[in-house]
């Protein structure tokens, strides 16, 4: 059996292979329930939360994702969120491969993202901004580089030297990006707008977003949690992820359901109707789209079998 650490999941996860498994994974298609959350109590402590993410496809692989999230890690210098993942043939149910969780998810999650914005985004993108400073956003910042010609990166944060800290890991990728000072100069500027947050508030406004734009979600995946205003979503073309995770988790689609912001009729379609071509993506060149994720067990599943083989091939 292999194990795989996050410096190997890196080294086999390039993103123009990975967006393309994606792709061709989402086309195809798999079992993907529902996570289920299952509650822990810690002594002296906030609430943990433990999450399973199944997922296999009929002859191929069976994988399973356990995560906890234990919020007040951070006062032992522990991160709050700790996952592993196991890779099991689907022919005779054995265990072939166990990886960190904490980088196959963060490149799955901005492949996707990625791959919705080859649909979504102008093909000429050359401006994109990046909201948030925490360890999807350089990734973020690479994975849509590998889809469109984007030539000037800039990232945002409330915190002016984690963002600084942003640059400086793209800086050592060989990718260029400064420092945003200003969130709506920098809103409206861009090509692309990827959030990669844990807010429970808005940060973007719809009113900020110019024609041409395209707005990534990635960061609210609570009910209570979100990113974008309501406006946002009644001036964009509005896509998920999946329609069964995102119409129950994303806080922006959820409250702007019950606040008639969004019609679920609205709802244009999921990375299955785009892969598929069962929807059409961006129609027009000013056309503003809005792309919403929480995440998926088949994006998981996809992202260790394309590991797990191309170690074997190397």
């Amino acid at each position: 059996m292999r194990h795989f650490t996050n410096s190997e999941i890196i080294a086999n996860l390039d993103w123009q292979p990975l967006v393309d498994a994606l792709r061709e994974g989402f086309r195809r298609g798999a079992h993907s329930p529902p996570r289920p959350h299952y509650t822990v109590s810690v002594p002296d402590a906030r609430d943990a939360t433990l999450l399973l993410m199944p997922a296999w496809s009929e002859g191929r692989y069976i994988g399973l994702k356990t995560a906890t999230v234990f919020p007040d890690n951070a006062r032992v210098g522990l991160p709050a969120v700790t996952s592993y993942y196991m890779l099991m043939s689907a022919k005779d149910g054995q265990l072939i491969a166990t990886l960190d969780g904490s980088e196959l998810t963060a490149r799955r999650t901005a492949a996707a993202s990625a791959l919705a914005s080859s649909y979504l985004s102008r093909p000429d993108s050359s401006r994109l901004l990046i909201v948030g400073t925490g360890k999807l956003s350089p990734n973020l910042a690479a994975a849509h580089a590998a889809v469109r010609p984007i030539e000037e990166i800039a990232v945002w944060g409330r915190d002016r030297s984690k963002a600084e800290a942003v640059v400086a890991q793209l800086a050592e990728q060989g990718i260029k990006a400064d420092v945003a000072n200003d969130l709506e100069q920098e809103v409206r500027r861009a090509d692309i707008v990827s959030c990669g947050t844990l807010s429970m508030e808005p940060l973007i406004r719809g009113a900020w977003l110019v024609p041409g734009t395209h707005l990534d979600l990635v960061g609210a995946f609570t009910p209570t949690m979100r990113e974008a205003d309501d406006d946002a979503l009644r001036r964009a073309r509005v896509f998920l992820d999946t329609r069964a995770g995102a119409m129950l988790e994303a806080g922006e689609i959820v409250q702007a359901l019950a606040s008639g912001a969004l019609r679920r009729e609205n709802i244009r379609g999921d990375l299955f109707d785009l892969t598929r071509g069962d929807v059409q993506g961006r129609s027009g060149k000013d056309e503003i789209t809005l792309f919403k994720s929480v995440g998926c067990s088949l994006e998981d599943l996809v992202a260790a079998e394309l590991c797990f083989v191309r170690s074997a091939g190397r």
